[in-house]
């Protein structure tokens, strides 16, 4: 089977689609508001009349090339391109503001291959034990996973820990608003029926990191400004050493296991994995003071994380036929369309056609590395374009994702709102990075909720050890975050008195 699956992958019609693949998905992650799971919904139809290795390698090849394109923007324009990007703004925006943009942008390439491969691999050795220990995860440990997740904004907050606090309940209220889990009843929505479905995490997104960069820049763009962007980029190899390169891979490896983690369970997502990848790093790190203004290692965690997300998500897919999101439901229609069953006996069914996938990832990660490290120098000069020319460009290509996003020109309003907001919060210095963990987390954490409060009578949670355990460790992250954010503000305030 494993020969059957080579074989299949490496006919030349095969490698080309995967080629094709990556790079149609790179272009869907680096543009704003164009995910990686519309890439795929896009090809879905294209691949209807494929064989299954061509059709399945191709949407592979899409998936992996949109969650890696995501960094470009990410890091030359501070939006990032997909929501599993949002981690590599912290450090590479201000990295790109230094000069190091090629530095940020290798950096963020070579360890996305890594994240991917350590995904890849996890995926082939661990992926039906890994399964039957996710398959223990119920509406007690979704419940205590979520608020682990949200304990994470302590960390999140900096040295002004009740404005972290106000963004994350903020985001998690803008996630209330729709039809309630469970008994779909309409909450805020005012008789507007395009609420009734919420409000989408690509939408906020591109209203938090777009809408109030623009304004920011409308705000000071009759002042005179110098453009010290360098006007011949030089880079030599990826960007970094090869001493720079063994220094992060403990955090590389660290982020990786996160990606993976986070990515096999359900509905979480690699939004949720680079957070907390970057949080570990900067929590466990030296120099923790430095992270968000321009570091490899922040770079590194949250790509790398986000990366290995993949081959996390690819494994409760695979082996249960669940899908982690909505790229991986995308891809389960691919898999059905083509015949082959996800489920415990896919590996006796469809084994050539499963190692045909692990192969088809593979290749598609190596592609990626080749065209992105290819393309630095042509994405560097985005920077030589000054923003009274680019970002009208951005702003279009921005209320086009919005829109396609759910087809409706409704979230091009909601868009330019939640950048309005954002401006505000930004003048009243109120980060906007605890509202995303607060609103992909929000639903997660009230549907489970509420199951258990039905469930707590007829069965207690000291029945649920994994429950108890994660409880513990958001205690003790608690903790820890808040002793570490207050040495950091007394630091602070001394370093102005001196």
């Amino acid at each position: 089977m494993i020969f059957e699956g080579l074989m299949a992958i490496c006919q030349p019609l095969t490698v080309l689609w995967i080629a094709l693949g990556v790079a149609v998905g790179i272009i869907f992650g680096a543009i704003p508001g164009l995910t990686a799971t519309m890439a795929i919904v896009m090809f879905l139809p294209v691949t209807y009349s494929m064989a299954a290795s061509e059709g399945i390698a191709m949407l592979m090849a899409l998936y992996i090339g949109g969650i890696s394109g995501g960094l470009i923007s990410a890091i030359l324009l501070n939006i990032p391109g997909t929501p599993s990007s949002v981690a590599t703004c912290f450090d590479g925006k201000p990295m790109a503001n230094k000069g190091q943009a090629g530095r940020a942008l290798g950096t963020g390439v070579v360890f996305s291959f890594l994240g991917t491969l350590i995904g890849i691999a996890i995926l082939v050795v661990l992926a039906p034990a890994l399964c039957a220990f996710a398959l223990k995860f119920q509406a007690y440990e979704y419940c205590a996973l979520a608020l682990f997740s949200l304990s994470m904004v302590v960390a999140l907050t900096g040295s002004d820990m009740p404005k972290g606090l106000i963004s994350a309940v903020l985001g998690a209220l803008l996630a209330t608003v729709g039809l309630a889990p469970i008994d779909s009843r309409a909450r805020f929505t005012f008789g507007i029926f395009q609420l009734n479905n919420g409000f989408a995490l690509v939408v906020l997104l591109i209203g938090l990191f777009a809408i109030s960069e623009v304004m920011s820049f409308a705000e000071s763009v009759r002042k005179k400004q110098e453009y010290t962007v360098e006007q011949n980029v030089k880079m030599k190899g990826a960007g970094f050493s090869f001493v720079e390169f063994l220094a992060q891979i403990p955090n590389a490896i660290v982020s990786a296991l996160i990606g993976v983690g986070i990515g096999i369970l359900p509905g979480i997502g690699g939004g949720v994995s680079c957070m907390i990848s970057y949080t570990v790093s900067k929590n466990t790190s030296r120099h923790r003071e430095l992270y968000g203004t321009g570091i490899m290692d922040g770079v590194v965690a949250s790509e790398t994380a986000n990366n290995a997300t993949i081959g996390g998500a690819m494994i409760p897919l695979l082996s249960l036929g669940i899908p982690g999101d909505a790229a991986t439901a995308m891809l389960l229609g691919g898999l059905m369309i083509h015949n082959v069953a996800p489920g415990p006996l896919i590996y006796e069914k469809n084994g050539a056609v499963v190692y045909a996938i692990f192969f088809s990832m593979l290749l598609a990660a190596v592609f990626m590395l080749l065209f992105m490290l290819w393309g630095m120098r042509f994405f560097v000069s985005v920077l030589k374009v000054p923003k009274n020319y680019l970002l009208p460009i951005v702003m279009v290509l921005c209320g086009i994702g919005a829109i396609g996003n759910a087809n409706q020109v409704f979230d091009t309003y909601a868009m330019v709102g939640f950048g309005l907001m954002a401006y505000l919060m930004i003048k009243a210095r109120i980060p906007t990075v605890p509202m995303i963990l607060g609103f992909i987390l929000g639903p997660t954490f009230e549907e489970n909720l509420r199951r258990v409060s039905q469930l707590s009578s007829s069965d207690p949670f000291w029945n649920h050890p994994i429950f108890c355990v994660l409880i513990l460790a958001t205690v003790l992250v608690v903790i820890f975050s808040a002793r570490a954010n207050l040495r950091d503000a007394k630091r602070e305030e001394e370093l102005k008195n001196n």
